[in-house]
């Protein structure tokens, strides 16, 4: 159906049907051998991830997420023996973390839970913002522990347990920053050879970080979009980004966001600020990004394909356009491509 301006969008607007077997289970030989759809057009052209410098113009910026995944699931037992499957979601000062916990009987504050029959961990309630989370203190530096004992968390959807393929490949040759615990997909394809040619091709790069949550796997339970309640995520824009981001608009150059994690985290530095450029800073962004969003930032966008009734699917609509995102998907699906966090990417821009 045709939208225009004014239609109210459901999250029936953002459903598809998806062939199960098109759901990447794991990733391609090589990082860049992924295909890439290229939506800029009005027509879709199939394209390999490696031409990707030969599409971006002398003068582009291209930012990245440098965030780093952490082995973020961690099996083990309350002291009654019942088994407990956990995922942090958040690591706190003072040796604390907020934590998905799955349990046939939850945890009691006070209570204690063994994680790999190796360290014992202190309930100390609930937290998250609206009390869904664990809070827990470890013995010690959860990011030493979890390094130690945890899992790669490989999305639900993803049905092997994690290998040490996967304990490489989840995970981006320049993440940096320790604190996600969901790879920023979109830059898992890139490697030296891609990076060396956008450079080669006058492309300069950048980074943000922002620490993305399990949060980005929930579908929109209800239909009104206006009700959703979005998951926070914290993120930090440096003052060499925010240069790099002046130097390129100056000069005529487009922004072009690897990632929606990276798109959400220059959309939020600008929300704020009276003439819309981004602000240099760190802080927690709950953005929820949906057609008729006044981007300020971003002009092109890297990106993987997302799960049906996501916010991401919103916010790749708000950018590019609802129908031509709809038309994509189609034309994608129709040509096997491969989806979600190990698939293959696009490359959209920002419709007029």
């Amino acid at each position: 159906m045709a939208h225009t301006r004014a239609h109210t969008y459901t999250a029936s607007d953002f459903d598809f049907a998806l062939p199960p077997e098109l759901i990447a289970q794991h990733p391609p030989a090589e990082r860049s051998g992924a295909r890439l759809l290229d939506g800029r057009g009005p027509a879709p052209v199939d394209r390999a991830f490696r031409e990707l410098p030969s599409l971006l113009a002398p003068g582009d910026l291209l930012v990245f997420n440098d965030t780093r995944v952490i082995k973020a699931r961690l099996l083990g037992a309350k002291a009654s023996g019942g088994a407990v499957e956990a995922l942090v979601e958040r690591v706190l000062p003072g040796h604390e973390v907020l934590m998905h916990l799955r349990a046939s009987k939850s945890p009691k504050p006070g209570g204690r839970v063994r994680f790999a029959d190796a360290f014992d961990a202190e309930v100390l309630g609930r937290g998250g913002p609206d009390g869904s989370l664990f809070h827990l203190r470890f013995p010690a530096d959860p990011f030493l522990l979890l390094e130690q004992h945890g899992h790669v968390p490989l999305p639900p959807y993803i049905t092997h347990g994690d290998t040490a393929d996967d304990e490489a490949r989840y995970q981006t040759v320049f993440a940096a920053r320790p604190g996600a615990v969901a790879a920023p997909t979109a830059a898992l394809h890139f490697d030296a050879g891609v990076l060396d040619a956008l450079k080669q091709c006058g492309v300069s790069l950048a980074n943000v970080t922002l620490h993305v949550g399990a949060g980005t796997f929930q579908p929109v339970r209800g239909e009104n979009l206006a009700e959703h309640r979005m998951h926070s995520e914290w993120f930090e824009v440096s003052e060499t980004t925010v240069q790099a981001i002046a130097r390129t608009r100056a000069a005529g150059g487009r922004v072009v966001a690897v990632g929606t994690t990276t798109l959400r985290a220059l959309e939020s530095a600008a929300l704020h600020a009276p003439d819309g450029t981004p602000q240099a800073g760190s802080r927690d962004t709950d953005i929820f990004i949906t057609p008729g969003f006044g981007f300020r930032v971003v002009d092109g966008l890297v990106t993987n394909f997302h799960l049906p009734r996501s916010t991401l699917m919103m916010l790749v609509s708000a950018l590019a356009g609802y129908e031509q995102v709809r038309a994509l998907y189609a034309h994608a699906i129709a040509q096997r491509y491969r989806f979600f966090s190990y698939g293959d990417a696009m490359l959209l821009t920002r419709a007029p």
